[in-house]
C-alpha cells in the first residue's frame, strides 16, 4: 500500500490541504492514519474516497449531505441508506441538467435568430445614419 503526505494527497485529489483537514475534522473523511511521528498518511482508501467525495462536490452536493454520506461509510450496514443519499443526489443533478440543457436551447435559438438577421441586414440597403438599431429578437 502507497503512504502519501497530505501535500501529496492534495495534489492527487484536487483537494487543498485545509480542505482534507476540514473534511477530517467535519467528519465527511473519516479520521486518517498517522504516522508515528503525529503526521497525516493517506493511502489509496483514502484518496478512493476523496476522488469520489470531489464528484459529489462537483455536482453540487452540499456540505451537510456529504457530512452525511462520510458517517454512512463507516459501517456496511448502512449501505441501502447509502444508497438512497446517492439516488436522490442523481435526481437532483438530473434536474439541474435538464435546466441547463433547456437553457442552452433558449441560448441556441436566440443565436440563430441574431445570425438570421444578421443576414437580412447585410443583404438590406444601408440605414439612415444616427437611426437606432432596436432589438427586435423574441425574448
Amino acid at each position: 500500500m502507497t503512504i502519501y503526505t497530505p501535500a501529496e494527497a492534495a495534489a492527487r485529489s484536487g483537494f487543498t490541504i485545509d480542505t482534507l483537514r476540514y473534511y477530517e475534522r467535519e467528519g465527511i473523511l473519516p479520521a486518517v492514519p498517522r504516522t508515528a511521528g503525529g503526521r497525516r498518511a493517506y493511502g489509496d482508501a483514502e484518496l478512493d474516497l476523496l476522488e469520489f467525495l470531489k464528484c459529489l462536490r462537483e455536482t453540487g452536493m452540499p456540505v451537510e449531505r456529504l457530512r452525511r454520506y462520510g458517517q454512512l461509510c463507516r459501517s456496511d450496514e448502512t449501505i441501502p441508506e447509502r444508497i438512497a443519499l446517492l439516488e436522490e443526489h442523481a435526481e437532483s443533478v438530473e434536474r439541474q441538467l435538464a435546466e441547463v440543457l433547456a437553457q442552452q436551447q433558449r441560448l441556441a435559438e436566440k443565436l440563430d435568430w441574431y445570425r438570421r438577421h444578421l443576414d437580412e441586414v447585410s443583404c438590406a440597403p444601408p440605414t439612415t445614419p444616427g437611426t437606432p438599431h432596436r432589438d427586435r429578437s423574441p425574448s
